[in-house]
């Protein structure tokens, strides 16, 4: 898999780390090294990688951008009821 393919998936609506590392049958982690290296590329070409943070379901509490995992619970209510962050490439 090269790292052109992963930007093909990511076009448009994007989609969770988990969702693209089925996808491709590839480790969370080896995807988080081809999205850095992927989000340098891309910078070149005017494009860049957007991230719809992860936010807490039940009380609405919402993490980080720069986050691309999902967190385990939320630091506000402690609920494990989280939505994973969305990734996306945009011009």
């Amino acid at each position: 898999m090269l790292r052109t393919d992963l930007k093909n998936y990511l076009i448009g609506d994007g989609m969770s780390l988990n969702q693209l590392s089925r996808l491709v049958r590839k480790s969370v982690r080896e995807l988080e090294n081809d999205l850095k290296h992927l989000e340098k590329s891309i910078k070149h070409q005017n494009e860049f990688i957007e991230t719809e943070p992860a936010y807490c379901r039940k009380c609405q509490f919402e993490f980080p951008k720069s986050k691309w995992n999902k967190p385990s619970k939320c630091p506000d209510c402690k609920s494990t009821w989280i939505q994973e962050p969305r990734i996306s490439i945009s011009e």
